[in-house]
């Protein structure tokens, strides 16, 4: 996948009121914070930008040209109108080419697993892990097949192969699918067990005597006369 290349304008005025009258010219007033704690005030075309980030992730970098002067960044965030959804206003965030950054890339599962075949329930409680690299090595996803997971099984972060110069950095622990059984067979499973143990407990029907305790059937020993 091309890199997606923004156009933007540098944005002179500040305020609430600057920001209506760029929006009603079909731009976007944006923010772009550089690594040093610089921020640039900027708009862009909102179709332009709507069309160039519609496939792409958090971690996914884009290209924000600047009047003659490029930056590389990440779209960190973008407010919306809660009444019709458009944009008010997005927030990028720069990387430098050639330092290492950290960065949440989401995690896409792939492939129905055997487990599931055979009746199991699949999770997936992890949905983004953590990853530490060069900009130039930042995947924009991570895909993992889990078809081969059986019933019990799980797939845990430290399973995931990442690309070259691709650091983990979130728990290794962490669980990214499992499967296990259906409820309703879970708790057949119990019964049967809870059964089993009733059977095996003294005095129960078909059990063992207890020691010392007479076979079923026998008299009970008349006391001993003295």
């Amino acid at each position: 996948m091309s890199q997606v290349v923004l156009q933007a304008k540098n944005r002179q005025g500040r305020g609430s009121a600057e920001a209506r009258r760029i929006r009603r010219t079909g731009r976007i007033p944006a923010v772009l914070y550089g690594r040093t704690g610089t921020s640039l005030s900027i708009d862009l075309d909102g179709r332009e930008f709507l069309n160039g980030v519609k496939n792409v992730s958090e971690s996914t970098i884009v290209k924000v040209e600047v009047e003659g002067k490029s930056y590389d960044a990440f779209v960190k965030d973008t407010q919306r109108n809660i009444v019709n959804g458009s944009i008010l206003h997005v927030d990028f965030y720069e990387v430098e080419s050639g330092r290492l950054l950290r960065a949440r890339v989401s995690v896409h599962i792939h492939g129905t697993p055997a487990g599931v075949r055979e009746g199991g329930i699949l999770e997936s409680p992890l949905h983004e892990i953590e990853v530490e690299c060069f900009p130039k090595d930042l995947p924009e996803r991570i895909d993992v097949d889990i078809s081969s997971l059986k019933v019990n099984q799980s797939l845990h972060v430290r399973d995931i192969v990442l690309g070259e110069g691709v650091k983990l950095i979130s728990g290794a622990d962490q669980v990214v699918a499992l499967v296990k059984y259906a409820k309703a067979e879970a708790v057949k499973e119990e019964d049967t067990a809870a059964q089993a143990a009733a059977a095996a407990a003294p005095g129960a029907p078909g059990a063992a005597p207890a020691p010392g305790a007479p076979a079923p059937g026998a008299a009970a020993a008349s006391p001993e006369k003295k």
